[in-house]
């Protein structure tokens, strides 16, 4: 049983659950961390905005107190103590053309639209060149010059990176782990499922003494099995006492129809009997012989279903038993003038007990010669599937309702109100045997007609 469970196991519940709640896990954890990442980028942001801006103020400050001279002396004051910083400083004429600074070159055609342009510059610095990403701001003063302050983004754009590496690191990390716990998860509650199955699987083909496994953890599921456990023990005590009962009734109707058809016997022995009553005494006889078998029958399914092993379980070749009961009932079918055949695939079996498996197909064949009307059709075939053994008995008679069909295999349940419907056990009786052989029994339309399916699994060799 464990391997179908592992072949299954991405498409069980407890997997899909699992990884819901992968998903779940995940989706907070990335909103956790990108929420985290996209505020800490902002808060970086509005500070350099904020120093650009009081940049701005406090040289803007300084030309309304000493004019142009002022600024410029205030720029190279600054670029001189904090050039090692990234400040970017640039005071340009109307025409843009640079008057103090440390940026050789207006950066903008003309001034930028936005309130905090971005660019790339080449910075004069002692002994090197190099280009930086720089945020700024820009302010027209009174006289018609600009005034351009910035800070270079380098250090900021790195630790920037650096965090979002970080939160992607976060993220797949978080993933990865909520996906192993929730496949370990799945993992554990499939496999605690599986042994139930399994369990069941074998309690239902007859190992009545098998329970269901208590892992020792006091969860919900060894609540579960004790609670099952009980109701097997119950079931197991009813079952015993029932076959008890069963077979104390099947030795009290055995041993009466023994002596009926004896002393049926004794009559029929005496001479000179008249035709008057032999006829009606052998017909009886027939019925007893056919109660009888009918009774052993019924004792031998009723007994396999209550957990005893079937009897005489050989390979079965179906399809010559199949032939052999065509052959069997081939002129009875001829007389009601209904054409009988068989089509059987040679060398098929299946394991079984014969005597079982020729009372279904006699049942079948039975039923179908019972409501097929003269010049009807039956067939009888027999075929090897990939996985199993196919007997079919087919006919073109009245068929069977579609709502009918679920209750048909139901002791005594009388299908329409049909003339010489019987006792109701025929298809019962049909559905039983399928049973004890582990096949599925399905009555499908023929149309016209009805067609029997019971499907055997593959017999091991």
């Amino acid at each position: 049983m464990r391997k179908p469970w592992g072949r299954d196991l991405f498409h069980t519940t407890a997997f899909r659950m699992s990884m819901g709640y992968t998903f779940l896990v995940t989706l907070a954890v990335g909103v956790t961390l990108g929420s985290t990442y996209l505020l800490t980028q902002s808060i970086i942001q509005g500070n350099t905005d904020l120093i650009i801006d009081t940049e701005l103020d406090s040289l803007q400050n300084q030309y309304v107190r000493r004019g142009i001279p002022g600024v410029t002396d205030e720029i190279n004051v600054r670029i001189d103590s904090w050039g090692r910083i990234g400040a970017v400083y640039m005071l340009a004429g109307p025409a843009f053309t640079r008057l103090a600074g440390n940026v050789t070159n207006w950066p903008f055609d003309g001034a930028p639209a936005e309130r905090w342009p971005e660019f790339r510059i080449e910075s004069i610095e002692p002994g090197q060149r190099s280009v930086h990403p720089v945020r700024a701001g820009v302010r027209r003063l009174p006289n018609g010059d600009w005034l351009l302050v910035g800070t270079d983004m380098s250090q900021d754009r790195r630790y920037s990176r650096i965090f979002q590496i970080a939160t992607l690191w976060g993220m797949g990390l978080s993933i990865a782990v909520a996906a192993v716990a929730g496949f370990a998860f799945s993992f554990r509650l499939t496999r605690r499922l599986g042994d139930v199955t399994e369990t069941c699987v074998r309690i239902m083909t007859g190992e009545l003494g098998h329970r269901l496994p208590v892992g020792g953890a006091s969860d919900e599921f060894d609540a579960l099995a004790v609670s099952v456990n009980h109701v097997l023990d119950r079931l197991e005590e009813q079952t015993r006492t029932l076959r008890a009962t069963f077979d104390s009734v099947a030795h009290d109707l055995r041993a009466p129809l023994h002596r009926l058809r004896a002393r049926m016997d004794s009559v029929l022995r005496l001479p000179g009997l008249e035709p008057g009553i032999r006829e009606p005494v052998e017909s009886s006889l027939k019925e007893v012989d056919r109660l009888q078998r009918t009774l052993a029958t019924l004792l031998q399914i009723a007994l396999a279903e209550s957990g005893a092993p079937l009897a005489s379980v050989v390979s079965v070749d179906l399809s010559e038993l199949a032939a052999e009961l065509v052959e069997l009932f081939e002129p009875v079918a001829r007389e009601r003038g209904q054409a009988l055949t068989g089509n059987m695939e040679p060398g098929v079996g299946v394991l079984g007990n014969r005597q079982l498996l020729a009372q279904l197909i006699t049942n079948l064949v039975e039923n179908a010669l019972k409501y097929v009307p003269a010049d009807g059709r039956i067939e009888v075939g027999v075929r090897r599937l990939h996985d199993g053994v196919r007997l079919t008995v087919s006919d073109n008679g009245p068929g069977m309702p579609l709502e009918e069909r679920s209750r048909a295999g139901q002791p005594f349940a009388r299908i329409g109100q049909r003339e010489g419907s019987g006792g109701g056990l025929g298809l019962s009786l049909v559905a039983a045997i399928a049973r004890l052989h582990r096949a599925q029994l399905t009555l499908e339309s023929n149309d016209p007609g009805l067609r029997v399916v019971v499907d055997f699994p593959a017999a091991r060799t």
